[in-house]
Order: C-alpha cells, then sequence, then structure tokens
C-alpha cells in the first residue's frame, strides 16, 4: 500500500495528524494504489503511519465527505467501488453540474489564468505517463473552474471528480496513447473558448466531452466488473 518515498513525505508534512494522514490516504486512492472496494483497516494505517487510531478516524470522515471511502456498518471503511448505472449517473451529474461551474469562472479568469492553462495543456501533450496524465487531467479542469466561488458547486464537482477517478483510469487505460489526441483536441477547444469567455461554446464543448467518456465507459461493463 505504500513506499519508504511514501512514507518519508508523510513524515515530513507538518500540520495536524489527521490532514496528514488525509492527506496520504487520498494520493494513494487517487493513484489507484487502493481501488474500489478495498477496505481501509485504521489499525494497518495508524501503524504504517505512526500515528493514533483517532486521526486516521478523523482522516476517513475527511474523506468520505469527499467522495473517497465510504463507511459500511460493522465492516469499517473502505473505497466505494460504483455500479456502471451509478457511473453513468455520475457523469450525467457532472455533464449538468460543471459546465454551470465553467460558466461561473470564466469571468474572472484572468490573462495569467489563460497562460497557465495553456502550459497545463501543453504538458499534457508532451506526457507519456498515465499517472502524471490523471493529475494534469484534473489540474486542467479543475483550473478552468476556479473562478467560480460557489462553495457547494465547488464542493460537488470535486467530490463527483473523485468518485469516478478509478473509471476515468480504466478508460485511459482503455483508449491508450493512440485516443490521447481526442482528449487533446476537445482540451484545446475548451481552453479556446475560455480564452474567448464564450460561454456557449466552453458549455457546449465541455459537456461533449465529459458525455463522450460516459458513452465511451459504457461499453466496457468489464470495467465495472460486470458481463457484458
Amino acid at each position: 500500500m505504500s513506499t519508504d518515498d511514501d512514507l518519508a513525505t508523510f513524515a515530513g508534512t507538518g500540520g495536524a495528524a489527521s490532514v496528514r494522514v488525509a492527506a496520504y490516504l487520498r494520493e494513494q486512492i487517487l493513484r489507484g494504489h487502493l481501488a474500489p472496494g478495498e477496505r481501509i483497516r485504521q489499525e494497518e494505517v495508524a501503524e504504517r503511519l505512526g500515528a493514533s487510531r483517532l486521526p486516521v478516524r478523523e482522516a476517513l470522515r475527511m474523506l468520505e465527505a469527499e467522495g473517497l471511502t465510504e463507511h459500511e456498518p460493522h465492516k469499517g471503511a473502505r473505497v466505494p467501488r460504483l455500479s456502471r448505472h451509478e457511473v453513468e449517473v455520475v457523469y450525467k451529474m457532472r455533464e449538468r453540474l460543471e459546465p454551470l461551474a465553467l460558466l461561473e469562472s470564466l469571468p474572472l479568469l484572468d490573462d495569467d489564468a489563460h497562460a497557465r492553462l495553456a502550459d497545463v495543456q501543453r504538458r499534457i501533450e508532451d506526457n507519456d505517463d498515465l499517472d502524471r496524465f490523471l493529475e494534469l487531467d484534473r489540474e486542467f479542469h479543475l483550473g478552468t473552474y476556479s473562478g467560480c466561488h460557489i462553495d457547494p458547486l465547488n464542493a460537488m464537482v470535486t467530490r463527483l471528480w473523485n468518485s469516478t477517478q478509478h473509471y476515468r483510469r480504466a478508460f485511459v487505460t482503455l483508449g491508450g496513447r493512440d485516443r490521447m489526441w481526442v482528449v487533446n483536441s476537445e482540451h484545446r477547444l475548451i481552453l479556446d473558448a475560455v480564452v474567448r469567455r464564450d460561454g456557449a461554446d466552453a458549455e457546449r464543448f465541455l459537456r461533449g466531452h465529459i458525455r463522450r467518456t460516459r458513452i465511451e465507459l459504457g461499453h466496457h461493463p468489464a470495467v465495472f466488473g460486470e458481463e457484458g
């Protein structure tokens, strides 16, 4: 579940113990080291990180609010596992909420923000590593929403991203490098609309980008442990 480097990073991080435990577990989940359905045993985490059980429990509550863990009565915490239908519904929610966040954000993104987004997209196009792509893809999209100051909307968008991280990873793995041109083309369309502050185009391109992933994922039931 961990590497020596992970533990060294944990040990060197300041702040409250629960925040540090949450940061460690968040990275493990988002990087796919803890898979959907996998249990998170408090005593093992506490022992591995040299923490007491209390900050681990607090960290798990924080992560549950972020959509990264869930609590099962009498069984404890685990990484949520979604069915194909649940993922489809979550993606439909994203199709509705993320364009709204983008519209709220658009007027407040200045030239510096546009330049940062363009730089992230250049790094995506120059990248060959799956984990790095997922990090940069998240940075790109959440960066386009960074001007949105509606906290409940921001929190929901982040939660939906967290809950579909594993399935995005599977989607990118299935497509491979040969399909990255599609992602990059859609990102470029979104970025161009953001720079032009064209809300209608930005909303339309983003909704199509999310919808394409939803539809293509639906063609691969094995991702969800289901038969075709």
